[in-house]
């Protein structure tokens, strides 16, 4: 402010000097003598000396006056100006006396004006000082809130982890402690039973059931197997008439008299109105509130804490499947025979319990009794009975976490660990037996090694009632197709089979050429539906690779290879510099190379084709999006050349 001042006064002074001169000049035009001029030159330069000391001296004024001003004291501000006065008689003498007090009436009004500007200011800055407090406050509170709000999350984080802590302390290390024996599984038992499903609730009077165009009034027994048929009406499994066949047998059998006699063809059966019934009680359900959502989930928890659990040697251990399963039909995977039966309801007196002695035996359902009470600490599972479908075994097991289950996965690890160290044995001996004179030998040397390369499964003997899934030593011989050059390989095998649970196992597998030979041996002379292997069974090539090494069966071969290839794909993607998330991604593909070994699938949903369309209909209208918002940014861009490099804008 200062540098500015002095710079508009030297300028005013040079600029006053030169009218001084100008005044000085006598109005004629006749031109002055040379004595005259040199005399007017020095007279001007010792006026322009004077005056530049009256600049001086005025600039010295002018900073005590801002001085003052700085400080709001009027008494030294009149000082001020009287300063001023004082120097004025000193450039009367050599200056005209016309000049010197029109300056200083420009000087006064300034120095009057110069308070107000400054008062003006300090109001002005007094507001924004008050707007800039305001903010600032409200900043300072929100900083705090914010502060607050982070304690408080960091202190739920801390108990949270806390709590983490104390599970993980609390989690029983049975891995150190020593096994009891091999047949013993543990001291002391103790659980509250299977919990069973809710009875059935009868239809509202106004949905009803029609047969060939009339109501009939259906006693419970049949009103809930029709109900059963009614929830399925959209799905694939009513128009298969293996489904029809099996449902409408088992329900006539349900059936009274009266109802037998009246119901006979399932064609005349219109189940319309208690399908819609429940496709709007399945609405309700998706349209429920949060509170009402929150019950129900109060209530599962409820039952996780009574049935979920149980004390195994004193710890508390999780419990797999405590729930038991609801009646209903009976699908199966793929074309199985059996679909469309009905699944019967189990009741207690269908459970056998399993428990130790000293423990407390779980109640049954009121009015109800148990099967039979065992304790029998040489078995795994809490729960059993029979299913009526196969007439084969369930059981209420442990979680997967459980040491029960910990403890045979363990073992099977181990087994696969022993396998690496007599591996190499194993498969010279099969590759011997490619060349053996007995074809059973043959045969088995040729499955083993599919076990081994391809981690097929050995496959069981199936009944007829079960549906058409087979392993390594059940393939037939129209499963596979033998082809000498195929995609520039040579001995190629297609196989092309359903696997476990009717998943598809379609493979092209390059062979070693005497295992190609022996294949053109095994399907000569033999029919499509024939047995590839039918020399050898399940049975007979595990006993011959637990002669190789103890405990080895199909089953550890296809662990071994699983369990290899998961390591060798590790190695390949994982490097020590790695984030978290990226060793995730590793491990992720790592884990789909095993998935394609072992065939793990699972079958496409009947609603598959359906998803795709919608998920297409996303990305069309997506595409659209963004094409007109590229559009967009190029018309905007185009007008506006600028907004290229202003990501903001755009």
């Amino acid at each position: 402010m200062k540098v500015f001042f002095m710079f508009r006064e030297k300028k005013k002074s040079k600029h006053s000097s030169k009218d001084r001169e100008k005044d000085s000049e006598p109005n004629g035009k006749h031109k002055p003598s040379s004595k005259t001029r040199s005399k007017s030159s020095k007279e001007r330069h010792n006026h322009k000396e004077k005056s530049e000391q009256t600049a001086d001296q005025e600039l010295c004024d002018v900073d005590g006056n801002l001085q003052n001003e700085s400080n709001g004291d009027s008494n030294q501000a009149d000082e001020g100006h009287g300063c001023e006065s004082e120097a004025a008689p000193k450039q009367e003498a050599d200056e005209p006396q016309a000049a010197a007090p029109v300056k200083i009436k420009k000087k006064r009004v300034k120095d009057e004006k110069s308070p107000e500007k400054h008062d003006d200011k300090n109001q002005t800055s007094g507001k924004k000082r008050k707007k800039q407090t305001s903010e600032h406050d409200k900043a300072e509170k929100n900083k705090k809130i914010k502060k607050d709000g982070d304690e408080e999350d960091k202190k739920k984080k801390k108990g949270k982890k806390e709590d983490k802590k104390d599970e993980e302390s609390d989690k029983w290390k049975w891995w150190e402690e020593g096994k009891l024996s091999d047949s013993q599984k543990w001291s002391s038992l103790e659980h509250k039973g299977p919990y069973f499903p809710p009875e059935y609730e009868p239809l509202p009077d106004n949905v009803c059931f029609y047969y060939d165009g009339q109501t009939v009034k259906l006693s419970p027994a049949t009103e809930e197997i029709a109900t059963f048929y009614a929830k399925m009406l959209d799905h694939e499994y009513t128009t298969k008439e293996v489904f029809q066949n099996n449902f409408f047998g088992d329900w006539r059998e349900e059936m009274t008299k009266d109802e037998r006699k009246l119901i006979k063809t399932l064609s005349k059966c219109d189940f319309s109105q208690i399908h819609k019934y429940f496709v709007e009680k399945s609405e309700e359900r998706k349209n429920m509130t949060k509170e009402e959502k929150q019950v129900l989930k109060d209530e599962a928890n409820r039952l996780m804490e009574e049935y979920g659990y149980c004390l195994l040697d004193g710890h508390r251990e999780k419990i797999g499947n405590f729930k038991l399963e609801p009646p209903g039909l009976f699908r199966g995977r793929g074309e199985h025979p059996k679909m469309g039966k009905l699944k019967k309801r189990i009741q207690p007196e269908d459970v056998t319990i399993n428990c130790s002695e000293d423990s407390k035996v779980p109640e049954p359902p009121a009015g109800h009794q148990w099967k039979r009470v065992q304790h029998d600490n040489t078995v795994t599972w809490l729960a059993s009975w029979l299913e009526n479908i196969h007439g084969r075994p369930k059981y209420i097991m442990l979680n997967p976490s459980s040491k029960l289950k910990g403890e045979k996965d363990w073992q099977k690890y181990e087994t696969a660990r022993r396998l690496k160290m007599s591996v190499d044995s194993i498969r010279k001996r099969y590759r011997r037996d490619w060349k053996s004179r007995e074809m059973k030998s043959r045969q088995r040397g040729v499955a083993i090694y599919f076990i081994d390369k391809l981690a097929l499964r050995a496959g069981n003997e199936k009944d007829d009632e079960s549906a058409d899934t087979v392993g390594c030593c059940s393939l037939r011989v129209e499963h596979i197709r033998l082809h000498r050059r195929l995609d520039g390989q040579e001995h190629v095998v297609e196989f092309d089979f359903l696997g476990k649970d009717s998943i598809r196992y379609y493979n092209k597998v390059p062979v070693e050429k005497q295992v190609f030979k022996n294949l053109k041996l095994f399907i000569k002379h033999k029919d499509p539906e024939d047995d590839l292997f039918d020399r050898i069974t399940t049975i007979n090539l595990n006993k011959t690779l637990n002669e190789s090494m103890s405990g080895l069966t199909a089953k550890v071969f296809r662990t071994f290879n699983a369990s290899t290839t998961l390591q060798d794909q590790l190695n390949k993607l994982t490097t020590e510099d790695m984030t978290v998330e990226e060793k995730i991604l590793s491990y992720n593909r790592a884990n789909r190379a095993v998935a394609i070994l072992c065939n793990h699938q699972r079958a496409a949903p009947k609603t598959f084709e359906k998803s795709m369309q919608l998920l297409q209909e996303k990305v069309r209208h997506m595409t659209q999006h963004t094409r007109v918002t590229v559009n967009i940014i190029f018309i905007m861009t185009e007008r506006n050349p600028q907004l290229i490099n202003d990501t903001s804008a755009v």
